[in-house]
């Protein structure tokens, strides 16, 4: 089987496409084959435009994924952008195809980037939230935080989800040029509580080093 990690963020419109591309080529350049797969995809008027994205990327880089299609990478497309719940009017969803889609992602590849929709507590039914996704696929969680005022509190609120779900995880600041109080207001704080910080964008391949080591622990752990 390969290797699945499961990226989701504090919120929507942090940053989870951008940084699930910028993994995939980190990967790459370790000599590993990346796949990827969004389950869910919301907003989606027509087709869903960050499905397009990932699947032009994940090809380029995996020419084997050129047997894929849209539908493929996407199982879920829903027009409102909205959480699933409401999106999807309520209605249970199977898992059932997003676990046959994985298999077959999974059959060309190496490791599989899993990307979520809008942070973890989103509902996706009356029965599961976004957060239940990474242990029903057996995933490491990747989570990415923005860097503007407020960040401290939501990336804490976030990773004490996952420390509670005792979810395994790393997780990534996502700086834009826009936030230029983090280093002042922020990243004091981050730095006295944290040994290592990764950001997205400075020195992705140390970033992917983490996380496939994290899934050798997690196996290791297991076994």
């Amino acid at each position: 089987m390969s290797k699945r990690i499961f990226i989701t963020a504090t919120n929507t419109n942090v940053g989870k496409t951008y940084t699930t591309i910028k993994l995939m080529e980190a990967f790459t350049t370790m000599g590993l084959r990346v796949g990827v797969y969004k389950p869910i995809e919301t907003g989606v008027n027509g087709l869903p435009a960050d499905g397009i994205l990932l699947l032009k990327h994940a090809q380029a880089l995996n020419p084997q994924l050129k047997t894929l299609r849209l539908s493929d990478i996407v199982s879920l497309p829903l027009f409102l952008p909205a959480a699933p719940y409401v999106a999807n009017k309520g209605k249970n969803i199977d898992l059932a195809p997003f676990d046959r889609a994985l298999e077959k992602i999974e059959s060309l590849c190496d490791i599989v980037l899993i990307e979520g929709a809008g942070g973890l507590m989103v509902p996706l039914d009356e029965r599961l939230m976004m957060i239940d996704l990474p242990r029903h696929f057996n995933a490491i969680t990747l989570l990415v935080t923005h860097c503007q005022l407020g960040c401290i509190n939501d990336t804490l609120l976030s990773l004490r989800a996952l420390e509670n779900s005792n979810l395994p995880h790393l997780w990534v600041s996502n700086c834009r040029a826009e936030d230029e109080t983090f280093a002042q207001i922020s990243l004091p704080y981050f730095k006295n509580t944290y040994d290592i910080l990764h950001f997205i964008g400075h020195n992705n391949t140390a970033l992917a080093q983490a996380l496939l080591d994290k899934i050798t622990q997690e196996n290791s752990q297991g076994a």
